[in-house]
């Protein structure tokens, strides 16, 4: 039996008026989604427990069977272990934005989370020239892709409340900012940065061709790295992972997975859809028990508040990757598993993560009958009554296997 979990990250949405009081997920055109949400088993899971922050970290942590309330330290450390950091026991991480704040009036405001989805080659050359003005034993960066960036504090505290800069898209950054203030290591460490990136010859070029400038550093969800169990111990599963984001991939790594890393995989909304999906089943081929497979691009439409571009994103992902690995499992696989879920709600009104229970559907090729009308949303999810607390418990219903858990 092969395994096949397939997230498109933040579809879940609220109903619309501009889709006559339909959510995304309703109005996009989803054969494939449909198919296993009518062939198969349909309900909602509970991704985010209650009390935790509704980012995707939590969330895919949850979707790959741990336990967040137990095991999460924050979002920074994973994708450091995605990156290869090496972190001291005493070290903390935090994901670092390249981001672009505009003075409006006597506000400063964050404009774009993303400085205009900046591209990676730009990003890396900003970072590499910041880490050699700025870099001490104390501090230091390390590149990822596009915006999205790791600062590294040795034996920094863990505890601050950092917000993440696509939760203040439009707002006055004043009482966010106040949280370096009182680190002054590392307030001094962000002024000088920015005082750089404004004068910065990338900045200067991308201003004359008419682009959002990587004018501040935004640090955030910092942590300490975690300890979970390997994946393969405990599900008794060989796994790997197929995702352009450092999150997911850092996931990955710490849960034991092989990292598949495929060409044209961006995290964004021109992603390589149809190479990810062939990448999973080359996987499956080649010895792994279970793919996770995870796509960014509506996410990143929602945080953007584009309608249009969400329900393209959505369409992209049905057609380029659930459907692609339905025709190819059924040809090339034996008997097989497909799930696919969304991680969290990102709501289009909102721009940002909201904690309702998200839709999941599975297709058992063994059974392949048809069990009901109506597609894969959040409505018809929520009809059929069947219904998760944990991710855990879904895995385990997915997996149809309890998961070997250690003694006390």
């Amino acid at each position: 039996m092969k395994y096949i979990l397939l997230v498109g990250d933040g579809m879940g949405d609220f109903p619309l008026k501009e889709l006559d009081g339909k959510t995304p997920l309703e109005a996009a055109l989803t054969p494939g989604m449909d198919f296993i949400a009518q062939h198969g088993d349909l309900g909602l899971i509970q991704t985010v427990p209650p009390g935790m922050e509704p980012g995707s970290d939590v969330a895919n942590m949850s979707l790959l069977g741990y336990r967040p309330e137990f095991q999460y330290t924050g979002r920074g450390p994973i994708e450091a272990a995605s990156l290869g950091l090496s972190l001291r026991p005493e070290d903390v991480a935090f994901r670092c934005n390249l981001v672009t704040i505009k003075k409006i009036e006597n506000r400063y405001v964050m404009y774009d989370y993303s400085a205009g989805h900046i591209s990676t080659e730009e990003a890396k050359t900003l970072i590499n020239d910041l880490n050699e003005h700025l870099a001490s034993d104390k501090l230091f960066l390390h590149p990822g892709k596009s915006y999205r960036q790791i600062l590294v504090w040795r034996g920094g505290p863990e505890g601050i409340k950092t917000y993440p800069p696509h939760d203040l898209l439009g707002r006055d950054i004043y009482e966010a900012w106040l949280v370096y203030e009182n680190e002054p290591i590392l307030r001094d460490f962000l002024l000088k940065a920015m005082a750089f990136l404004e004068k910065h010859p990338i900045n200067l070029k991308r201003k004359e061709e008419g682009k959002l400038p990587a004018n501040a550093l935004w640090p955030w969800g910092q942590g300490r790295m975690p300890k979970l169990e390997p994946f393969e111990e405990k599900w008794g599963l060989k796994g790997a992972v197929v995702a352009a984001v450092d999150l997911i991939r850092g996931l990955g790594v710490l849960a034991g997975f092989k990292i598949i890393d495929v060409p044209g995989a961006t995290g964004y909304l021109d992603t390589n859809y149809e190479g990810k999906a062939m990448a999973a089943i080359e996987a499956l081929k080649e010895g792994a028990d279970f793919v996770f497979l995870h796509v960014e691009a509506p996410d990143e439409a929602s945080h953007e508040g584009s309608l249009d571009l969400k329900l393209k994103a959505i369409q992209d992902f049905d057609r380029y990757v659930v459907r692609t690995v339905l025709e190819e499992a059924t040809a090339q696989l034996g008997e097989h598993r497909l799930m696919v879920v969304t991680d969290h709600y990102t709501p289009i009104s909102l721009r940002t993560h909201a904690s309702k229970p998200v839709p999941f559907a599975i297709y058992d090729s063994r059974d392949p009958q048809v069990k009901r009308t109506g597609g894969y949303n959040e409505k018809s999810a929520a009809e059929t009554g069947l219904f998760f607390k944990t991710g855990e418990k879904l895995l385990s219903h997915f997996l149809q296997r309890e998961p070997n858990l250690p003694e006390e």
